[in-house]
Formats: C-alpha cells, sequence, structure tokens
C-alpha cells in the first residue's frame, strides 16, 4: 500500500504565507500584538551585521593607497573592510584598501596600479580605483574583470589637494565612486568567522612583519579594543603612528600574514606577488597566532582558504583584516607572547 501524497498546491500556499505574515505582523487574539524582527544583513568582508544593507547592494571597490612615509597621513583607511598590504617595486610597500560596508567621503592618497593589484582583484570584481600607472601595469589590471577607475575618467570622483605635494595628494571620494559603478553584485566572503568565545591559538601581543628597507611593521595587540594597532617600524616600533588623517588609528581585528614567492627580483619593475598555490600563513587574531596553510586553485577567480594543520578552516574575529603579502623566506618576528 503506498503511503499518502501530499501537494503544496497554490490555494494551500497563498493560505499558508498569509497566515505567516499575519504572525509576523500582530496576534490574532485581541489586546495583543506580536512583531517579528528580522536579522541585520552580514556583510560578506567583514562578518559584521549591517542594519543599513549597504553592503548587499553595492559591489566592492579596491583603492590603490600610497604607504610613502612622506605620504602620511593616509585617509579613509581605518573604514576599509579589508587592506592588502603588497611588495611594489623599490622594495617599498603600497595598499590596496578594499571597501564594501563604508564609503569614506576622503580616501587618500589614491596612487598608480602594480602587477600583483590583478591578483588580489580578480575574485573581488567591482571597481579599481587608481590614479593611473606604467603600461605593464595597466595591462596587467586590465586583464582582470573590474572596472577600471583612473584620475583620467572619474571626473569629480577624484580631486588633487592643493595644500599636499604631489603626487601624494590625490584624493578619492567614496560615494560618488561608488556611484560610478556599472555593476552593484557584491563581493563573495574572502574569509570564516568565529563566535564568540572561540578564540584559539598561541598568545601573542606584538609581532613584526619583517617587509624590507624601512616598511617593516610592528603590530601590537591592544586588549581595550580587542584589535591590534599598526605601527611603521621606521618611526617607532614601541608607538604607532598610524592615523589617520582623521586620527584614527589604523587597527584591524585580524592580520593575515601570507607567505608568497614574488615573480622576479623582489622590488624589480616588473616583480609581482604569485597569490595561486598554497604556502605557509600566520593569522592573528584574538590576541593569538594561529598557522597554517593558505592555498588557491588553478583559477584566479577561486577565493584563497586558509586552513590548520588538521585541514580545517582558521577562523577570524569579525571586522576588519589586513593581508600582509610577505616575501617567501622571511619569518615573522614574535617580538612578545
Amino acid at each position: 500500500m503506498k503511503s499518502p501524497r501530499f501537494q503544496w498546491t497554490g490555494t494551500f500556499a497563498s493560505v499558508a504565507v498569509a497566515a505567516l505574515l499575519l504572525s509576523a505582523c500582530g496576534s490574532s487574539t485581541p489586546g495583543t500584538t506580536t512583531t517579528t524582527t528580522l536579522p541585520a544583513p552580514i556583510a560578506p568582508l567583514t562578518g559584521l551585521p549591517d542594519p543599513g544593507g549597504a553592503s548587499q547592494h553595492r559591489a566592492a571597490m579596491t583603492v590603490k593607497i600610497e604607504n610613502d612615509p612622506n605620504s602620511l597621513p593616509q585617509w579613509g583607511v581605518n573604514q576599509a573592510d579589508v587592506v592588502y598590504e603588497e611588495i611594489v617595486n623599490g622594495g617599498i610597500t603600497r595598499l590596496a584598501a578594499v571597501f564594501n560596508s563604508h564609503a569614506p567621503t576622503r580616501i587618500e592618497p589614491v596612487r598608480s596600479v602594480r602587477p600583483t593589484d590583478a591578483q588580489i582583484v580578480w575574485p573581488l570584481k567591482g571597481l579599481f580605483v587608481f590614479s593611473g600607472g606604467a603600461q605593464y601595469a595597466i595591462d596587467s589590471i586590465s586583464t582582470a574583470p573590474v572596472q577600471l577607475l583612473s584620475e583620467s575618467g572619474a571626473g569629480a570622483a577624484m580631486w588633487r589637494d592643493p595644500n599636499k605635494v604631489p603626487p601624494y595628494n590625490l584624493v578619492g571620494v567614496g560615494p560618488s565612486l561608488f556611484k560610478l559603478a556599472k555593476d552593484h553584485t557584491p563581493p563573495p566572503a574572502l574569509f570564516q568567522y568565529r563566535g564568540s568565545g572561540q578564540v584559539l591559538g598561541r598568545p601573542v601581543t606584538q609581532f613584526v612583519v619583517p617587509f624590507p628597507s624601512i616598511y617593516p611593521v610592528t603590530w601590537t595587540w591592544d586588549a581595550a579594543t580587542a584589535s591590534w594597532n599598526r605601527g611603521m617600524n621606521d618611526f617607532s616600533p614601541a608607538v604607532p603612528l598610524d592615523r589617520t588623517g582623521s586620527g584614527a588609528l589604523e587597527s584591524p581585528k585580524n592580520v593575515v600574514v601570507m607567505s608568497i614567492n614574488y615573480y622576479g627580483q623582489i622590488g624589480a619593475m616588473n616583480s609581482y606577488g604569485i597569490m595561486q598555490g598554497s604556502g605557509p600563513v600566520a593569522i592573528f587574531s584574538g590576541g593569538r597566532e594561529q598557522v597554517g596553510t593558505w592555498s588557491r586553485g588553478a583559477s584566479k577567480a577561486d577565493v584563497i582558504r586558509y586552513t590548520n594543520a588538521k585541514g580545517q578552516p582558521i577562523l577570524l574575529t569579525p571586522g576588519q583584516t589586513w593581508v600582509e603579502l610577505l616575501n617567501a623566506g622571511v619569518p615573522v618576528q614574535i617580538t612578545k607572547k
């Protein structure tokens, strides 16, 4: 004997939906009402609630930002969802700040593209904002599935500050830049996040990412804010000087140090970071360090995965994340446990 079968008919579906709406809006019992509050959407690049929902309706916007000491202070970096720090020609470092949750009215100083940027933005898509660049670098970023916005094509969305010395005076206007986007598809999540009380790894209170020349960076755990304060060693390793123009510290919840190979000689004109394959990673979150492996498939569109020795995902703290693209063979220096 066959079991009875039930069909989800149009009439029954309509009644069910109406009942659900009624229960969400109020109770049928006289004198009583109930309401259901839907949870805020989660921003894909931070894992944080986004009550306004802006992150759900706009693309990622990656902005190239100068990191030369002569260019400081930077503006808007503290409002980026993710920041990549890469080694470019001459052995200096430069930032690629990714915005989605927030649109700062001042992002500065906007600078030129480099070949590593195509490796960074491929899975993000969206907008790529830069001042210009050498032809070999422009050819590289042109292969990525991003909408390019350079100074020459951004109109009033970029302007030069006459009170600062060029080339460190190009300002991007976040809301105006977002309005120029042709595609509003939000980016994929780049990380996985932990719940409260799930902090793993060994305790660390300070470490150094030994980039070349004058660019090593000291990260110091701030228990009061549960974040990592950034300081450039050329100034003072004890006092973080990386404050934005608004006075806010550059102090993310997570620091991901990826050990990568750079094609060609470090600091060479056409050198770029290879972000496919796999390599060691050290992830600092919640005042602790976890080590493991970063890996990315053959496709540049694949999101990089971070796993521990057991092959399990390394979970980050919801909030801003800095990704340090350190040259392979140079270890992170733990200065305080």
